[in-house]
């Protein structure tokens, strides 16, 4: 079509033959215009930009908004925004970035602090990267992933004799609030044995997001680690970057052969920011307002960590899931439960009683355990769990006085045992408990006792 006749064709046909001329060559940038705007949802006309895309819009007065492309009808574009929306009016320029969206990484980001798109927050200047990673990363083949074989110590004298971690698992970490998850955290974070660890902070009050690093993580703890911190007032589109960033971070640090620890504080958060796009878009709810883009996203995200090839490094992953209510079955808890290798439950009941950590281990699992712990661990935690559980099972009736002592021998001997088995569980913010010294806490702990 000359110039001449694309002047006179109509409207429609114009954009046509944009669309055609960007397809035979990507690299053309082709402008469009803001149409509407409907809460957080931007809708662009006249643009071509695939989803996951980049876009700036202009205003008149030359300020800039940030959008990624989420989804499309017809000829036009759905854009969320990644900041504010102040300022924004009819028929702004909407230009596409041409490239896919790449987050800085490298050994440099070691003791930093960053927002969800990879900006530094700590005021220590630019950040000093060696490359760029794409943020959303490739699957791994599941062939050519090493075996969990090698067992990780946590620090934490609970999970190390009774819920034993390998390298490469994915666990979740399933909790109401204020039941101590954060602070279960941070133990983990100052006393695993890992290379590097990253932490990402999704969703969380702002006021944690300090707290977290100076007085939970500390220098020590932050010298090894990286923080991407994507807090609640951050657009919902931050938080799904926050989150990926967390895991392209740790990505990086694998393929290098390190040992890595990731810890997601949380990943409902992350589900409930997808949420909020999706709605936004209108995509249908499901179970419980939850569109079905949640329940493709949350093992898309989850099945990125883990063990790499033979002989490379791993990444140990743990992610905090809110319980609403204290409700196990709550559907985001419920499909985390599905994808991940293992859960540790904190229970509320336990805390009240000043109980910390507060990990419920009837309730809880660790699905490698039976590969990572020898025989002569797994016999007395196995013991352990069967006098607990017996105990619990009959508290009621042991604190009012109408269990008989000599009616069952193995309920007087869960009796005996479950002082000694309450003070195992316990363990201080401020100490350590290294796998090998749990095990023999563990051990002989379970010797027979007398009356």
């Amino acid at each position: 079509m000359s110039a001449l006749e694309a002047n006179r064709a109509p409207e429609w046909v114009r954009r046509l033959e944009r669309r055609r001329a960007c397809l035979r060559r990507p690299e053309l940038v082709v402008e469009g215009s803001l149409r509407r705007l409907v809460g957080l949802t931007l809708e662009a006309e006249g643009c071509v930009a695939p989803v996951g895309s980049r876009c700036l819009i202009r205003n008149t007065d030359g300020s800039e908004v940030e959008a990624e492309v989420v989804g499309f009808a017809g000829e036009r574009l759905y854009l969320m925004p990644t900041g504010d929306l102040y300022g924004l009016t009819p028929n702004a320029r909407v230009v596409p970035v041409p490239g896919a969206s790449a987050v800085p990484v490298g050994p440099g980001l070691l003791g930093r602090v960053l927002d969800g798109s990879g900006r530094p927050l700590d005021g220590r200047g630019p950040l000093e990267a060696e490359a760029q990673m794409p943020l959303v990363g490739r699957p791994v083949n599941p062939l050519l992933r090493a075996p969990i074989e090698q067992p990780l110590d946590v620090g934490v004298r609970a999970i190390n004799a009774m819920l034993t971690v390998g390298r490469g698992q994915r666990m979740g970490l399933f909790a109401g609030s204020g039941v101590g998850k954060s602070v279960l955290l941070g133990m983990m974070t100052r006393y695993t044995e890992a290379d590097v660890v990253v932490v990402g902070l999704i969703g969380e009050r702002g006021r944690e997001v300090k707290e977290f690093i100076e007085q939970i993580l500390g220098p020590e703890g932050l010298a090894r680690a990286v923080v991407v911190a994507a807090p609640a007032d951050a657009s919902p589109l931050m938080r799904l970057h926050g989150a990926m960033l967390a895991t392209t971070i740790a990505e990086y640090f694998r393929d290098q052969g390190r040992q890595v620890l990731l810890l997601m504080d949380s990943l409902t958060r992350y589900a409930q920011a997808q949420r909020e796009i999706g709605r936004a878009i209108g995509e249908p709810p499901t179970t419980k307002g939850y569109p079905p883009s949640v329940f493709a996203k949350l093992p898309a995200l989850v099945e990125r960590a883990g063990n790499g090839p033979e002989g490379g490094g791993s990444i140990t992953a743990f992610y905090t899931v809110l319980t609403e209510g204290d409700d196990q079955q709550d559907p985001i808890a419920d499909a985390a439960r599905a994808i991940l290798d293992g859960h540790v439950v904190l229970s509320r009941q336990l805390a009240e009683q000043g109980h910390y950590p507060a990990i419920d281990i009837e309730q809880s699992v660790s699905r490698v355990m039976i590969n990572v712990a020898s025989e002569e661990h797994r016999r007395p935690a196995q013991k352990f769990k069967q006098m607990y559980s017996l105990y619990r099972q009959n508290q009621d009736l042991i604190s009012v006085g109408a269990y008989q002592k000599g009616s069952d021998a193995r309920i007087d001997e869960a009796i005996l045992f479950y002082p000694r088995l309450q003070q195992f569980l316990r363990q201080d913010v401020s100490e350590a408990c290294d796998f090998e010294s749990s095990l023999q806490q563990l051990q002989a702990l379970m010797e027979p006792i007398s009356d």
